[in-house]
């Protein structure tokens, strides 16, 4: 009884010693490489048990395999034996699973985990992260966008895990969280060192079309274009070039984001000092225009002082031009200073003012009564406008153009283009008007016909024309009309055909009009006017005259 116990015993003792000898399937165990043949390491991984593993699942990726004999090693067992009675196992799956918990670990804590980049794939690149396959997006490779990945294949160095899925076997790095952090660290440590107002050396690192920036030692700071010089700068590419080593003053920093903004300008003198003293109202000066826009063309002085020529103050003469069709932009103009503001750092200049008024010259040279000639420049519905010497134009009114015409019959015998000659009849300096008269170069012939006669006077006629409403008359050459209501004072005399042309009658002045050139006359009005008189002279009708009695006196005493 007590033999069988005994063997009872050591029966469970063998079995408990083989479970612990034996490996398990699926699991990663240890070894000892006990020779190395024909590409192959033999590896005894116990109870007496031996697989073979390639030597170049040994070697780091890019390198060989530096593995001897004795060497203990830890390799994955697929199988117990395989078809040739050897254990199946596989240093890579060791590897892989090995690393896999170390990632998880370092994914866990939120550390970074060593690797090399190996291998270019759609997207980005593959890293190798000691056993572990990780892919390396081509946005996580830096901060900014790198164009040849050659000097980063196969160096070591760090990586942030991104993501991972086990079951799926899938693995995201950044590289550039750890630059960025890095960065950051660098960046914090440069800014605690710098402090506004200082002056510094730093490296133009990038150019863009509003500034540059400049590396400031692991740290960029923007250097504006407007803080580069006093004077104006169209692109930062006229003064400085990628690589160039300058000297900036710090001008702010933002402890927050980090951002420093940089000017080179305020290590130099500025002009804007000396403006009020070296460019007087009033006083003249060489420039060059270095813009020109709609309202004007902005003229620099000297190096960091630009004024603004306003399009009102460009010319005398061509009011509602383009400034670009007066100056150029880099050609050299002399203007006057017309008003400094020193506090918005503006200039006010003037270019016409360094020339005379013409209108000034056209005053001084052409007096009233002065004869011009021109060409017709333009026809408007009151007048024609003639250009004269240094492309100024005078106007002829409508009332100017003929003694004899009305002016909107006048003016249809004009054509633009036309040489007309004209007489000077004002010059308003002030608002830049020149009047002309061409009618007064010829003769007044109404004035002379009417010279001597009044209103009241009576004057012999002829009548040249009979109408319905009246007839027309002729008195020294100057035509009028007398309606029918004052062809008699009787109105059953007042008939026009009663008249004949040729005939003379003896007509009373009732109006003279230079302007409309025109006389009114009226027979109805003489014979009042000599009713009256008769009444006056020879009696009243209340003392029992009657009026053919006093008419008849009247023509009596006129025989006598």
């Amino acid at each position: 009884m007590a033999t069988m116990n005994t063997m009872e015993e050591f029966e469970a003792l063998l079995a408990e010693s083989l479970e612990i000898d034996t490996p398990q399937e699926g699991s990663v165990v240890k070894g000892r490489v006990i020779a190395i043949e024909a590409g192959q390491a033999i590896i005894d991984v116990g109870y007496k048990m031996e697989g073979r593993v390639d030597l170049k699942e040994f070697a780091e990726i890019g390198g060989t395999a530096e593995i001897q004999v004795g060497d203990e090693v830890e390799v994955f067992l697929d199988r117990v034996e395989n078809s040739r009675g050897e254990a199946q196992i596989s240093r890579d799956k060791a590897k892989r699973e090995e690393a896999w918990d170390r990632l998880e670990r370092a994914y866990a804590d939120e550390t970074r985990v060593d690797g090399a980049i190996f291998g270019r794939v759609k997207g980005g690149f593959t890293v190798d992260l000691g056993g572990a396959v990780a892919f390396l997006p081509g946005s996580q490779v830096d901060v900014r966008p790198v164009r040849d990945a050659g000097p980063l294949m196969g160096m070591k160095q760090p990586f942030q895990i991104l993501k991972m899925d086990r079951r799926r076997g899938n693995i995201v790095v950044s590289r550039r969280a750890i630059l960025e952090e890095s960065r950051a660290e660098q960046r914090a440590e440069v800014i605690g060192n710098l402090t506004e107002g200082q002056t510094v050396d730093g490296v133009v690192k990038n150019i863009t079309e509003y500034g540059a920036f400049v590396d400031l030692g692991g740290v960029d700071g923007l250097l504006h274009v407007t803080d580069m010089a006093w004077r104006r700068v169209n692109h930062p590419s006229e003064i400085l070039t990628i690589g160039e080593t300058v000297k900036v003053q710090v001008i702010k920093i933002n402890k927050e984001t980090h951002r420093i903004s940089l000017g080179m300008k305020q290590l130099q003198s500025d002009p804007w000092d000396a403006v009020e003293v070296q460019y007087a109202l009033g006083t003249i000066h060489k420039g060059r225009v270095t813009n020109i826009t709609d309202y004007g063309a902005f003229v620099e002085l000297e190096a960091g002082v630009e004024g603004l020529v306003h399009v009102s103050e460009m010319s005398w003469t061509k009011k509602n031009v383009h400034p670009g069709k007066i100056v150029s932009t880099s050609q050299e103009v002399d203007v006057m200073v017309l008003e400094i503001d020193s506090a918005k750092r503006r200039v006010s200049l003037g270019l016409k003012q360094t020339q005379r008024n013409p209108w000034e010259v056209f005053a001084e040279t052409h007096p009233v009564g002065t004869n011009i000639e021109g060409e017709v420049k333009n026809i408007t519905e009151f007048g024609l406008f003639v250009g004269l010497d240094n492309d100024i134009d005078g106007m002829v009114h409508l009332s100017d153009l003929s003694w004899d015409q009305r002016g909107e019959d006048a003016i249809a015998n004009y054509r633009k283009g036309d040489t007309v000659q004209a007489a000077v009849t004002e010059v308003d300096v002030e608002k830049e008007r020149i009047s002309l008269s061409v009618k007064a170069l010829g003769e007044d012939t109404f004035t002379d016909a009417v010279d001597g006669v009044k209103r009241g006077s009576i004057i012999t006629v002829e009548v040249t024309a009979i109408e319905e409403g009246g007839v027309e008359v002729d008195y020294n050459g100057q035509k009028s009309f007398i309606r029918r209501s004052d062809l008699s004072r009787d109105r059953a005399d007042q008939r026009p055909e009663r008249f004949g042309v040729g005939d003379k009658i003896d007509v009373r002045v009732t109006n003279i009009d230079p302007k409309t050139r025109r006389m009114g006359l009226s027979i109805k009005a003489r014979e009042i006017a000599e009713e009256k008189d008769a009444v006056e002279q020879y009696g009243s009708s209340d003392s029992g005259a009657s009026l053919g009695d006093i008419l008849g006196a009247a023509l009596k005493g006129d025989k006598n």
